[in-house]
């Protein structure tokens, strides 16, 4: 790869079809499952996000890059996205606590991204044929080589992604001397999960997406907590596993996004890939324990069974998700846990579910 400008590019769709665009930064070809985003902040949180490994994502906000980077705002050690499509790329920035440019944190991490693409076609294309892979390709290639090369990319359907962003070894997130212990299994966690944990009096040990049970109940936590990621969590047989040896014990178990769906596994609910996904900071989801709506940050292709999940005597849905009546929360009624299919430590916002991180430490409390 080489370092380029605005030369033509095009986003070539597994059935054939073509969007044509600039690039930005570096020259190549990458390859995913396109989704998009419909948040309009929040770009670099997005991009870090280790739960968007293998995707291509589609930012429906037309200004991208206007306020940079900054160091802090990250949700992983780097970008995790496997290519970038916008409408306008914003070169100049105007933020004054921008550490840099996208564009240049783009080069420095090798991230394929094309712009001037028309992304509303693009979106309501999505919608209507469903999350789908693509290549981005910046360098030329011929159409028909893409084309065979796309033709082997495998689909999101069966595909465990957590061992390829996870930790490679367990290590500790926030003050020793806390109040509280966890465990956390990380599938592809992100560091402001962790920041909202230690800001409650928690030290977590986080640990590698394969570790066992007896590797997480070495640590003598208090409570355990199963991960956002990406993939399909079908395939994470030992997470499940580990979820079930944790509900044995009854201690206390929260998860989130993937997290949530490898607890729903372990009960023997099932999962199914969504035509679309959530993908954004203003979902509506109602606690249908409360009555109460809050609006929810979402990143997510995959949900569990609610018809399942209503016929389970020992599990009841605890949040809704307004806009196609997802499950969007559960718990079990005889054990201490409970899971969300969102994410409510929310950076850059919105903040209305924080409120769960409060119940977790409650839990842990006994």
């Amino acid at each position: 790869m080489k370092y380029t400008t605005r030369q033509s590019a095009i986003l070539l769709l597994s059935d054939g079809t073509i969007f044509h665009g600039k690039s930005i930064g570096i020259s190549g070809t990458t390859f995913g499952e396109v989704c998009f985003n419909t948040g309009m902040t929040g770009y670099q949180e997005i991009f870090t996000d280790p739960s968007y490994f293998g995707q291509i994502m589609v930012a429906t906000n037309p200004h991208i890059g206007n306020y940079g980077v900054n160091d802090k705002e990250v949700e992983s050690a780097g970008i995790k996205i496997a290519g970038l499509v916008c409408k306008n790329f914003s070169f100049n920035y105007s933020r004054e606590d921008a550490s840099g440019s996208l564009e240049d944190y783009f080069v420095k991490q090798n991230l394929i991204c094309i712009s001037d693409v028309d992304t509303r076609a693009l979106v309501s294309y999505i919608r209507e044929h469903g999350a789908m892979n693509a290549v981005i390709c910046t360098d030329g290639t011929p159409v028909a080589e893409l084309k065979e090369a796309l033709s082997k990319v495998p689909d999101m359907k069966g595909l465990e992604l957590a061992s390829k962003v996870s930790t490679k070894e367990p290590y500790f997130f926030g003050d020793e001397n806390a109040k509280y212990k966890v465990s956390a299994l990380d599938l592809g966690i992100k560091t402001n999960i962790l920041r909202n944990l230690a800001n409650r009096d928690c030290y977590i040990k986080v640990f590698p997406y394969d570790a066992s049970y007896a590797d997480l109940a070495s640590f003598n936590p208090d409570g355990y907590f199963l991960s956002n990621g990406p993939g399909d969590p079908e395939p994470l047989s030992g997470a499940i596993a580990v979820a079930q040896e944790i509900l044995k014990n009854n201690k206390p178990l929260f998860g989130i996004c993937l997290g949530h769906q490898v607890i729903g596994l372990a009960n023997g609910i099932s999962t199914y890939k969504m035509f679309n996904g959530h993908r954004g900071i203003n979902h509506p989801v109602k606690n249908v324990i409360t009555g109460k709506g809050e609006i929810t940050s979402q990143n997510h292709g995959f949900a569990v069974n609610k018809e399942e999940l209503e016929a389970n005597l020992d599990l009841e849905i605890t949040h809704i998700h307004l806009n196609d009546g997802t499950v969007a929360g559960m718990r079990l009624k005889n054990k201490n846990c409970f899971s969300v299919q969102y994410h409510p430590e929310a950076s850059p916002g919105p903040h209305d579910s924080s409120y769960l991180f409060d119940q977790f430490v409650a839990n842990l409390k006994g």
